[in-house]
């Protein structure tokens, strides 16, 4: 038995293949095409298709199928990072991705997704699945991690302490001081407020920090004046039944301060399909400054959250992890903005603007 042949025997011996059918396959074939090949490098996907058919059929028989570190097993680590995120289609997890997967695909990693739609049991059975497949590092997105892990994690929006876990995070109180400040400084005085859903990781600190600042500028928060979102979607509709509700009660309200540019979006249009102007009858301010902020009719204001430079933060810090994990930041704090447009004025009055703060 020859070297090439001893070697595609051994590599698919754990699997139960049959290594005599394998070396026959492929006995012209040099060790590093038949080592090479079960993992997709990208020099030997180059080769021409009539080199690698032979490859491709002894493979093929035999079920040659060797995991990541058992199939390279000079290589300490394969640069797999698995990537939790409530929903594909979410603004926010897609903006942070943004930032994230341009960096790591540079840095040579290869990104496994998955979205666990805010469910409990998927956060705690997808990192090991994940694990399974040979991931070096985790990358979690608004995703509520309960305990540690034995690889390098970073998650942003986590707001959690977890030993192993570095927590990239927005200055929520920042965020929310600059809300109020701007509807204090334009004469709002009954304002309300629409909390998050228990489902997501920023909704408790969110309140928490509106709350906290609200009591700064003596403004009363009457139960009447907050409501809270329920749907666990990533669409509009989350902020429009709230704001419905909001209105029906009939208590008076000159200014709506939204948990998210979503639900601020859907609140909006739910002010208008009850004849009320926003923001000549309503002014109404978003978190996050999604992309779609600037183009909603009116202009959305918000909290820009730098999302992108969140995401590009986040998978720097877990590259750099994954090579040395011997220190790392327990948190990292982001801070955010204001971004006055067209959806806010001083109350009983009409105003365009288009400012940064």
């Amino acid at each position: 038995m020859n070297e090439n042949t001893q070697f595609f025997a051994e590599s698919n011996a754990k699997d139960g293949a049959n290594p005599s059918a394998a070396a026959e396959a492929s006995p012209k074939l040099s060790q590093a095409i038949v080592s090479q090949w079960p993992n997709g490098e990208f020099g030997v996907r180059a080769i021409a298709s009539e080199t690698l058919s032979p490859t491709d059929e002894a493979a093929a028989k035999n079920d040659c199928r060797p995991g990541f570190r058992e199939s390279s097993p000079s290589k300490a680590r394969t640069f797999s990072v698995g990537v939790l995120v409530p929903h594909m289609n979410d603004h926010y997890a897609t903006q942070v991705l943004a930032g994230a997967e341009e960096y790591l695909i540079e840095e040579g990693c290869f990104c496994l997704t998955a979205n666990h739609c805010h469910k409990r049991n998927l956060i705690e059975e997808y990192p090991p699945q994940l694990m399974d497949r040979g991931i070096d590092g985790l990358f979690l997105i608004d995703t509520p991690l309960q305990h540690g892990l034995n690889l390098p994690v970073v998650a942003v929006a986590n707001h959690r302490s977890v030993a192993g876990v570095t927590n990239v995070v927005l200055d929520q109180r920042r965020g929310a001081a600059l809300v109020l400040e701007h509807l204090h400084e334009l004469g709002h005085r009954k304002i309300a407020f629409m909390r998050g859903g228990s489902h997501s990781s920023d909704a408790d600190d969110r309140w928490e920090c509106l709350m906290a600042v609200a009591r700064e500028f003596d403004l009363e928060v009457p139960p009447g004046l907050t409501e809270q979102v329920r749907m666990r979607v990533s669409t509009p509709d989350i902020g429009y039944g709230p704001a419905v509700e909001l209105i029906e009660r009939g208590e008076e309200f000159t200014a709506l301060i939204c948990y998210n540019d979503l639900a601020a979006i859907g609140a909006i249009r739910a002010l208008m399909n009850r004849g009320l102007h926003v923001p000549g009858d309503v002014s109404v301010v978003g978190f996050d400054d999604i992309q779609s902020a600037a183009f909603n009719n009116p202009a959305l204001t918000t909290v820009h959250q730098p999302l992108e430079r969140m995401g590009l933060t986040a998978a720097a810090i877990l590259v750099e992890r994954m090579r040395n994990d011997e220190t790392f930041p327990e948190t990292v704090m982001i801070e955010p903005t204001l971004v006055v447009r067209e959806s806010t004025c001083p109350p009983n009055s009409r105003c365009t603007r288009g400012i940064w703060i």
